[in-house]
């Protein structure tokens, strides 16, 4: 196995050039700070005064603090207020919460995509079977790096002093597990992931590979019940994380639908957008999918409309587009959130009374804040999909080409590479000592090889078929239920 090749090279050079230039330029603060979107400054105490008829205090907020008068400047509410526009600039955006989280993630997952798309062209013109695909452990990467930033954003919910976040995430956990497990008692005639084919092989392997390590006696201790549980337990935690981003989702949806009103074109392509998750769904269940559309119903007889063979690439291609579709409709998204500083400001003209000059500051201050955050609750989802699709197409040796996908080995041959011998013969003090590099290097290379090679005869592509696609589904049928409970929440719970 050539661990050290062009793949490797390429990856260390991704790595470099994204540490080099994340302070000169970043995808990430180019996607919020290019100018297309607009956040509402808040409004001065004086320009407060001004407008409910009164005259500025000659004293600041910090002189009657220091006085000892505590009382709070206040305005009727239903003053005459518009928030001035402002475009979200990059100085702006260094004072946000989670934006170093946020811009790390952002660019990992964007040179990410490039290692991947190197990776594939490299394959389709280099038989590499034999390398490790660098472009698929930057997929997986991504995955782990995505749910970590969800499970900060999560626990950032749970050291709150208020219990109601805590509650929603703890809520929507236990009803992931509940369906979690009423999925994987579904046959594979109707949800077609492949997990009990993929788990038997894994398991047949690891006793094959203990055999070869000795251990002619050892068996697996644990049964298909026991991995279904802890597989229904991982789906709980991923179904908390997901929680507020389909809330949010759902929010942020409703907003851009009504801001851009006078624009169809865009309102299907947002509609479009907010059900992908659920074709996501569809694409899995085999008798509305594969099976009806390899033997579609014509009169009394059937038609193929697409050959099986060539519906897992088309479900791949299906997918990214999606993901891609998600990923443009981001910006609309956005403005919909920061324009909820000037909806809560037409709401308060609604209201009788006063209130403080310092909450419609901070009111307004807080939902520009928060814009990362919002941004990493819209794009980690989609990253979850694409980029597990992508190490699903990658490690379960699937195709882009129609019908040019091959059946997956079960179990594949243990072949253990061994060092190239050093022959010997009379060297001076440097040609022995860089022979002594030379021969370390090459002990260092064998043993990895070994690694990996002993890894892949257990991790088949028929493993990692079932566990992505499983992954995929899981994530988009989490988002399914968390935003129609947004929907639901903001559409009819918030206006009774």
């Amino acid at each position: 196995m050539a661990l050290i090749g062009i793949q490797l090279v390429v990856s260390l050079l991704a790595a470099s050039i994204m540490q080099k230039m994340a302070p000169h330029y970043s995808f990430a603060r180019w996607l919020l700070c290019n100018g297309s979107l607009f956040r509402f400054k808040h409004p001065s105490e004086g320009e407060l005064c001004a407008l409910a008829g009164k005259q500025m205090p000659k004293q600041t907020r910090r002189d009657r603090r220091q006085n000892g008068e505590s009382k709070p400047l206040t305005v009727p509410k239903d003053i005459d207020l518009h928030l001035e526009k402002a475009p979200v600039n990059t100085i702006d955006a260094l004072v946000l919460r989670f934006f170093l989280e946020y811009q790390w993630l952002i660019d990992f997952a964007v040179y990410a995509a490039g290692v991947f798309l190197f990776t594939e062209c490299y394959y389709s013109y280099v038989d590499a079977s034999k390398e490790v695909n660098i472009g698929a452990i930057w997929c997986v990467l991504t995955v782990l790096f995505s749910l970590k930033t969800l499970h900060t954003l999560m626990s950032h919910y749970f050291s709150s002093e208020e219990g109601g976040e805590r509650s929603v995430c703890l809520a929507f956990g236990f009803l992931s597990l509940l369906v979690a497990m009423l999925v994987l008692v579904v046959k594979e005639d109707y949800l077609e992931f492949g997990l009990e084919s993929g788990f038997s092989n894994l398991f047949d392997n690891l006793e094959v590979f203990a055999r070869h390590q000795g251990y002619a006696e050892w068996s697996i201790p644990v049964t298909k019940l026991t991995v279904k549980l802890g597989l229904a337990g991982i789906c709980s935690y991923i179904g908390a994380l997901l929680a507020f981003p389909g809330l949010r989702l759902a929010q942020t949806h409703l907003d851009a639908v009504q801001i851009n009103s006078g624009r169809p074109h865009i309102q299907l392509l947002l509609h479009v957008s907010f059900l992908s998750p659920v074709i996501v769904l569809i694409l899995w269940v085999k008798p509305i999918a594969r099976d009806f559309l390899a033997n579609a119903p014509l009169g009394k007889t059937t038609v193929t409309l697409v050959a099986s063979e060539t519906f897992d690439s088309m479900r791949l291609w299906i997918i990214v587009v999606l993901c891609v579709l998600r990923l443009a409709m981001t910006r609309y998204h956005m403005q919909a959130y920061l324009n909820l500083a000037q909806k809560w400001v037409e709401q308060m003209k609604k209201e009788a009374g006063r209130i403080a000059a310092i909450d419609i500051q901070r009111k307004v201050t807080r939902i520009f804040c928060y814009l990362t955050v919002i941004t990493l609750q819209y794009l980690v989802p989609v990253f979850l999909i694409l980029f597990s699709t992508l190490a699903l197409k990658a490690l379960g040796d699937f195709s882009w080409q129609s019908g040019a996908e091959q059946t997956p080995g079960v179990t594949p041959a243990l072949l253990i590479p061994t060092a190239a011998p050093v022959l010997p013969g009379g060297l001076d003090e440097d040609e022995e000592g860089m022979d002594d590099m030379d021969e370390d290097i090459q002990a260092t290379v064998a043993r990895l090889s070994e690694a990996f090679t002993a890894l892949r005869s257990v991790l088949t592509p028929l493993f990692f078929r079932g566990f992505f696609a499983f992954l995929t589904w899981w994530v988009a049928a989490c988002q399914v239920i968390s935003s129609l409970f947004g929907i639901y929440f903001h559409q009819y719970l918030m206006q009774t």
